[in-house]
């Protein structure tokens, strides 16, 4: 099934249940699908898509639920071809619509079992993880004390607006701050506070008596390349310290080897694409790398934890930041967090 999200419908969840009518596999709050898609592009040419979408909402064993914001052509680029995955699941898909999706999957889960107080950070559909954390969290412990700032441009894009004001109206302990970058003149503004501004330093210190709570960001790469180091530098532990970038994980951050340029570069061949590149180290990830200099490679989350762009190594080695949270199969890596060590082989 589908209901709409905002006024402007581009937003939609959708609520997807099994074809066999078995329990659900079990996910932590925060945990993602991984959805393989057969479509058409915008030349008619078919093509299979992977998309990741986080599960929006406290776990539940008869429906998973997803929420999907349209992907409209950039402003400034208004010739480039809307998102075809979030086009088709909000234009095409209906109910009876059966999707192929991998298991839950992701290292980005708020810990159910702690009763300390818990800072959550989103921008934009970023929420999708911290709601479905902020709705588990407290139907496991209803007294947990939760702040939730919320980034967005303006009203038209607070997603789930009516359940967060019936959370924090339920939930003494749950503060919801809404930050509008560019607030509509004449809005009436809800029940939920809300602020114009950025999610900053400032912000938060005014709000929280100090740095030490387990933090969780969500949100576009400018937002996570801001926050999180002056995060670290406001006193927030590493050990306290998640977050999930969406889009491209080359911010360095997102569980990614921080970029280093190299004196000496390494030779590296895609045997299927027939193209040998040398690598300098201006990419932190070979994705990244494959991707800029145009070859094409299937990716899903970006940050090691479907496998979807899982590759054969024919010859060399690589290196992670962090290891994979998917398992690699042995001669294999993930381009999503990997770089090179030596001269590179992929079957790509």
């Amino acid at each position: 099934s589908r209901t709409s999200e905002d006024r402007a419908a581009s937003q939609m969840s959708f609520y997807l249940e099994p074809v066999d009518g078995q329990p659900l596999i079990a996910y932590g709050p925060g945990q993602f699908l991984t959805f393989q898609i057969d479509l058409a592009d915008a030349l008619g040419a078919a093509r299979t898509v992977t998309r990741c979408y986080s599960i929006s909402d406290r776990p539940d064993p008869t429906a998973y639920r997803i929420t999907v914001k349209r992907v409209a052509p950039p402003a400034d680029r208004p010739d480039l071809p809307p998102g075809l995955v979030s086009g088709y699941l909000h234009d095409t898909a209906t109910v009876g619509t059966v999707l192929q999706v991998r298991a839950p999957a992701g290292v980005f889960v708020l810990d159910a079992d702690a009763t300390t107080p818990v800072v959550l950070i989103a921008g934009g559909i970023g929420i999708t993880p911290l709601f479905a954390m902020a709705r588990g969290a407290l139907a496991r412990d209803p007294g947990r004390a939760i702040h939730l700032f919320y980034g967005v441009r303006d009203a038209s894009e607070i997603v789930f607006a009516a359940d967060l004001a019936a959370m924090q109206a339920q939930y003494l302990g749950f503060h919801v701050t809404i930050v509008e970058s560019s607030p509509t003149p004449g809005d009436s503004g809800g029940d939920l506070l809300r602020i114009t501004g950025y999610i900053d330093i400032a912000l938060l210190s005014r709000t929280l008596a100090a740095a030490n709570h387990p933090v969780y960001l969500c949100g576009p790469p400018a937002m996570m390349a801001a926050l999180i180091p002056a995060l670290r530098a406001w006193g927030v532990a590493s050990d306290d310290l998640h977050y999930e970038a969406f889009g491209s994980a080359s911010i360095g951050m997102a569980g990614t080897p921080e970029a280093e340029l190299l004196e000496t570069p390494l030779a590296v061949q895609f045997e299927r694409s027939e193209r040998t590149i040398d690598w300098t180290g201006e990419d932190t990830n070979l994705l990244d790398f494959a991707e800029r200099h145009g070859i094409d490679m299937p990716s899903g989350c970006r940050a090691g934890s479907c496998g979807t762009c899982e590759t054969k190594i024919t010859s060399g080695a690589v290196r992670y930041a962090q290891p994979p949270a998917f398992d690699v199969a042995p001669g294999h890596c993930l381009p999503c967090i990997a770089a090179p060590t030596e001269a590179l082989v992929l079957s790509a």
